[in-house]
């Protein structure tokens, strides 16, 4: 068993997953990898089963339907916790988020004095940037961003990039069972629950480059869903582990 993960939740990506595939095995060949697929028409899952018979470094996780990026994404983690992998590395499946930073993400897991928990691919760091984005979104994702870090006292300037790497360990220390959110305020409400499990937190700096193919799924109705469940849990704390099953 490798020792790193990569998880991938994908809809419709026929279009990029093959090439993301490709260029995760030039920049960081030793991880293992998981597509999570939430029934997509397109082919994408049908793709994934291919590769899985063909290689044993691949894995794939079909769902019926499309229950939302943020239960998939739970599902990869479980899939890292069950199988002891030391390292499980979350990102995009539409190359806005470049493999080139995979072995930056995983170096900066330990600076040589302090084991981190969780490395961000960070937008808004210094050396930092965002490539082709219109005006609406930035502002959109910078007052989203801002709103976490005061409503949840998150110590990382980027707390929606889903580009990350977690410690497994610390993951065990949480309880999966009880994160509410199934889309994208689920980056967001993971960082809390690791803030609140006492978790360290480094950020590196990438350039994120809107998606090359395919369609976004991010909308206005996203940004206000996650507004709302943002703001619900700054006035809770997590349930501690020894009250509810780990995952």
């Amino acid at each position: 068993m490798n020792e790193i993960l990569i998880g991938i939740s994908t809809y419709n990506e026929i279009k990029s997953l093959p090439t993301l595939i490709e260029q995760i095995g030039q920049h960081l060949p030793v991880a293992d990898i998981l597509v999570v697929d939430d029934g997509s028409p397109d082919g994408t899952g049908g793709w994934c089963q291919q590769q899985a018979q063909a290689r044993s470094d691949f894995f794939c996780i079909e769902r019926s339907r499309k229950l939302g990026l943020g239960t998939a994404t739970v599902a990869a983690l479980r899939y890292a916790i069950d199988r002891g992998y030391r390292f499980v590395i979350n990102m995009d499946a539409d190359l806005s988020h470049p493999p080139r930073y995979l072995p930056q993400l995983v170096n900066a897991m330990h600076d040589g004095v302090t084991e981190f928990d969780v490395a961000v691919g960070s937008r808004y760091v210094q050396g930092g940037s965002i490539v082709g984005w219109p005006l609406r979104r930035r502002v959109m994702s910078r007052c989203v961003n801002a709103f976490a870090r005061v409503a949840l006292g998150l110590p990382t300037r980027d707390c929606s990039g889903a580009f990350r790497c977690y410690r497994v360990s610390k993951l065990e220390q949480i309880s999966l069972n009880r994160i509410r959110s199934a889309g994208y305020s689920f980056f967001e409400e993971i960082l809390w629950h690791l803030r609140h499990a006492g978790a360290e937190f480094v950020e590196v700096p990438i350039e994120f480059c809107d998606r090359v193919k395919g369609e976004s799924k991010i909308n206005l109705c996203e940004a206000i869903t996650a507004l709302r469940i943002i703001g619900s849990l700054s006035f809770g704390s997590p349930t501690p582990i020894s009250e509810t099953h780990k995952t």
